[in-house]
């Protein structure tokens, strides 16, 4: 059973909505910064390919697993509490990341850095949908996304250009200055707006049996499925990137951020185009849309990878990035749409609705990057194959579970 929506009465300022944009996009700055410097990372480290992606694949680990306690907690003792707890994680985990003497330690800091990092999204979500109804809150969240994409589209240059400057633990300085910022802004500005806390939310009984309403609910499970393929589609070429640009075509480190910034503004666009036609089109003919062009959009990317050898250079980049670009655009139309039709029916247990689909989306993200990771043959073809696999999921998820009319 659904719940009534009872958005809070706390009016939403601009303010606000740029720090839950930073919120949201604490997952997105923590990987997207040091990209460019994982080839040198792994000569640095002394390692190979493999194990430099799993500090990407650990973190996206940690980001999972600890959602499914930031929801309740958010939901028991209110979401700026949850938040700041969050922030003096990753803080702690940061400044860990930049003594890290090895491999292994990295992975471990990168670990605990996810551990605090993804109170931003999974309680921001939840503070979405604190004040605003079901489309309003689709709405917002997609403008959200669009804006979000700042992060990855500065992130990587920014990265870049600090490795190049001081060496690649400097990023790692730069996280727990975010941090710390980040930490005071949610001080000075953020009320609380869990006016209903549940006393009962970390009652591990009440735990398993929210969880259990949650994945029962035929609809919830779809928005999860359609994300988590969707998200997991595009962190293949988050975690693959920097070695096929880098190492594969050439690209200098400093400039990895100029290639990466192609792909996002592709996202940037589409959370724009979503924001905008979410009211007209309806949420889920939105999601309909948008997985229908991540299966096109990836399977002609495979289609390409297998078919044409992209040469080092200009004409090479734009072979691989472009039906990256397009496939980002699209998944900005089912990603934010998807989230707030799971979570908006549960106005009582929004954080842990939230922390269910982030859980899920995580774990499968972390999944297709170690898979790229393995499959990795020194080309692009693993990456863009993966791609499109996740692209047809999300499409044989969508019309199985949540288009309207879809057989229970």
């Amino acid at each position: 059973m659904t719940e009534v929506q009872t958005p809070s009465a706390i009016a939403p300022s601009r303010r606000l909505a740029v720090l839950l944009t930073l919120l949201v996009a604490f997952g997105p700055v923590s990987t997207d910064l040091y990209l460019a410097s994982l080839p040198d990372m792994a000569r640095a480290l002394k390692t190979d390919v493999t194990m430099v992606q799993l500090t990407l694949s650990a973190f996206i680990a940690g980001f999972a697993v600890m959602q499914l306690a930031y929801g309740p907690l958010s939901d028991r003792f209110g979401r700026r509490r949850a938040i700041l707890g969050g922030i003096a994680v990753y803080v702690l985990a940061s400044l860990f990341c930049v003594f890290a003497p090895s491999i292994e330690t990295l992975i471990a800091g990168r670990f605990f850095q996810a551990l605090g990092a993804c109170c931003g999204p999974v309680v921001g979500r939840a503070v979405v949908r604190d004040l605003y109804p079901r489309e309003a809150a689709a709405k917002v969240l997609s403008y959200m996304a669009s804006a979000m994409a700042l992060a990855p589209f500065v992130a990587p240059m920014a990265g870049g250009w600090l490795h190049s400057q001081f060496g690649w633990r400097s990023n790692f300085v730069l996280l727990a200055l975010f941090g710390i910022g980040l930490g005071a802004a949610v001080w000075h500005l953020l009320e609380e707006t869990n006016r209903h806390p549940d006393p009962q939310a970390l009652d591990l009984g009440r735990m398993l049996s929210n969880y259990g309403q949650l994945f029962r609910n035929r609809t919830y499970m779809g928005y999860v499925v359609v994300v988590t393929t969707a998200f997991s589609g595009m962190f293949t070429f988050i975690s693959g990137a920097s070695f096929v640009l880098i190492d594969m075509l050439g690209l200098a480190p400093e400039h990895f951020g100029f290639g990466f910034c192609m792909v996002v503004a592709g996202y940037m666009s589409g959370g724009f185009v979503a924001g905008r036609l979410t009211h007209t089109v309806g949420l889920e003919r939105m999601v309909g849309l948008g997985v229908a062009g991540c299966a096109l959009t990836g399977v002609v990317g495979a289609v390409l990878a297998y078919t044409v050898v992209p040469p080092p250079g200009p004409v090479g980049i734009a072979l691989v990035l472009l039906p990256m670009m397009a496939f980002f655009f699209c998944a900005a139309l089912v990603l934010p749409n998807s989230t707030a039709g799971a979570i908006t029916p549960f106005a009582r247990m929004a954080g842990t609705a939230s922390a269910g689909i982030g859980f899920v989306q995580m774990t499968g993200g972390a999944l297709a990057g170690w898979g790229v990771a393995h499959l990795f043959d020194g080309t692009h073809r693993p990456m863009a194959l993966v791609t499109a696999g996740m692209g047809v999921l999300a499409l044989l998820a969508y019309i199985s579970l949540v288009r309207p009319g879809a057989k229970p």
